[in-house]
């Protein structure tokens, strides 16, 4: 890639959307910076996965980020809490869910945004979305608008109006059969994506918790199999 292209920060999970909104970036004409985080999450898989996608869309530099949210528990992701499984239509839509990782992307966003800031790279990408999601509040429009008024006040580049950030979530209004089409004619291998809550010892998904019920309904929504559950 030229080095002319404009620099953007993108968080990458290892799940489907981070994937989708990796490749959306890229095919914007972005310099990939590919941010995750190992933040003590009841498995390493989606970090795996993460990485295998990066690799994949030729990210220029790929960083894992170590920050152990244990400390804080409060979340069936980061303590010792069961994970729903099996829940009903009408379950998913009720509430924000124990998995629910307490600011999880406001922290996430914010570092991103440090980094952002020395690379002089004023776009960040977040695959939020407020469609087909968990119910989780950081994952709606207005949590990214005032996060985006927030990194334009509370940054160096901001206040001196060397640049003006952008949040860019490019999936927010998608429904997730939407996102994983967009995928599709994008190149995404979501046979290296990984989802799941609460997987197998070797990765294999549950195929009941939240997140796999979603996922499943996205594809099938979609009119594709899941490549990841041919493995």
């Amino acid at each position: 890639m030229s080095s002319a292209a404009p620099r953007a920060v993108v968080l990458v999970s290892g799940g489907l959307d981070s994937a989708t909104t990796l490749a959306i970036a890229a095919d914007a004409g972005f310099e990939l910076y590919a941010l995750s985080f190992d933040y003590g999450q009841r498995h390493r898989h989606e970090l795996d996965a993460a990485k295998k996608v990066c690799q994949a869309f030729d990210a220029q530099h790929f960083v894992t980020f170590p920050l152990d949210l244990r400390v804080f528990g409060g979340s069936a992701l980061t303590a010792d809490i069961e994970v729903p499984k099996d829940r009903s239509d009408d379950d998913l839509e009720a509430g924000i869910p124990i998995t629910y990782v307490p600011a999880r992307n406001t922290v996430f966003l914010s570092l991103a945004l440090a980094w952002a800031e020395t690379l002089n790279a004023f776009d960040l990408f977040i695959g939020v979305n407020a469609v087909d999601y968990s119910g989780y509040p950081d994952c709606r429009p207005e949590f990214i608008e005032s996060f985006e008024k927030m990194a334009n006040l509370a940054t160096k580049s901001g206040v001196e109006h060397s640049g003006t950030w952008k949040v860019h979530t490019p999936l927010i209004s998608l429904t997730k059969a939407e996102i994983i089409q967009k995928g599709m004619e994008l190149g995404v291998d979501y046979g290296l994506t990984h989802s799941c809550y609460d997987p197998l010892p070797d990765g294999t998904p549950c195929g009941h918790c939240d997140s796999c019920q979603l996922r499943a309904k996205g594809f099938a929504e979609a009119g594709f199999d899941d490549p990841a559950l041919k493995k």
